[in-house]
């Protein structure tokens, strides 16, 4: 399984790519917008700091940088003017595009037609926003070249629905979570992990070429999680990227062993090789 980073911090993506554990990036305006702010809204504009941002990732790495209209019209033109004032900075930019756009306006498919045409000018998509397996079905049917899947929402969703107090990073069992008697699901879905299962099994079935990037995953247990399903990617905030390597016994250990190292062991180090 790949893990992304979700962020536009550029310390946090050098950070991770320096852990050689990073295979990719996923943005947003708000992250960028964010990350600006850190570093000082003088010393980059956005166009500079989305240019550094994929300098940092490098050409192996996919960056997701996404629309903001919601017509099929805008999205194509947004999404053709990332590329083409981004792409050439390391050949790595992808758009991200929501799976449903409408607010209102009545333009359910107005975000797949979008990702089609981009497709077929040349462009890599990313579908985002994807809560439900029949949502992901549209995805992989228009070739996307990933689908996000938000289980991290799903997770908040059933938990909001149900009046359960929680945090974010709670953990959320992916066999879902019973009040009483009743388990808690959603057009049968019980869990983020659950859909995802799904999403797995359909593309599996059709044999969609579509990777799916497991996304708003919110704690390290559900990139296990996702990883035991065979999901193609994981993309993570830095602080569960953190997590991942961390277990109590684990720096227990390390205590003991550096105490109970002996000094004649220790002597072979001293003069080197």
């Amino acid at each position: 399984m790949k893990i992304f980073i979700d962020s536009a911090d550029l310390e946090e993506i050098k950070t991770g790519i320096s852990w050689g554990i990073v295979d990719g990036v996923t943005t947003n305006p708000s992250l960028i917008k964010k990350a600006i702010e850190k570093y000082g809204k003088g010393n980059f504009s956005m166009e500079d700091y989305i240019k550094e941002l994929l300098r940092v990732a490098g050409r192996l790495r996919p960056v997701s940088l996404e629309v903001v209209s919601a017509d099929t019209k805008n999205m194509v033109i947004e999404g053709e003017v990332l590329y083409t004032k981004f792409n050439y900075v390391a050949n790595n930019v992808v758009i991200k595009i929501p799976i449903n756009p409408n607010i209102g306006a009545g333009n359910n498919f107005d975000g797949l037609l979008a990702a089609k045409e981009l497709k077929n000018r040349g462009i890599p998509v990313n579908i985002t926003l994807v809560m439900t397996a029949e949502q992901a079905i549209l995805a992989g049917k228009i070739g996307a070249d990933y689908v996000s899947p938000f289980i991290g929402r799903i997770d908040d969703f059933l938990r909001t629905n149900a009046n359960l107090p929680f945090k974010k990073s709670d953990y959320y069992s992916e066999e879902g979570v019973y009040i009483g008697d009743k388990l808690l699901e959603d057009n049968g879905v019980v869990s983020g992990v659950h859909m995802l299962s799904m999403i797995k099994e359909i593309f599996e079935n059709y044999r969609f070429n579509t990777k799916i990037i497991a996304a708003s995953v919110r704690n390290a247990r559900q990139v296990r999680e996702v990883a035991l399903l065979g999901c193609d990617i994981a993309t993570v905030p830095f602080s569960v990227l953190e997590d991942l390597i961390i277990h109590p016994k684990t720096e227990e250990g390390m205590k003991n062993f550096i105490k109970d190292v002996e000094e004649e062991y220790k002597k072979i180090f001293e003069k080197g090789v």
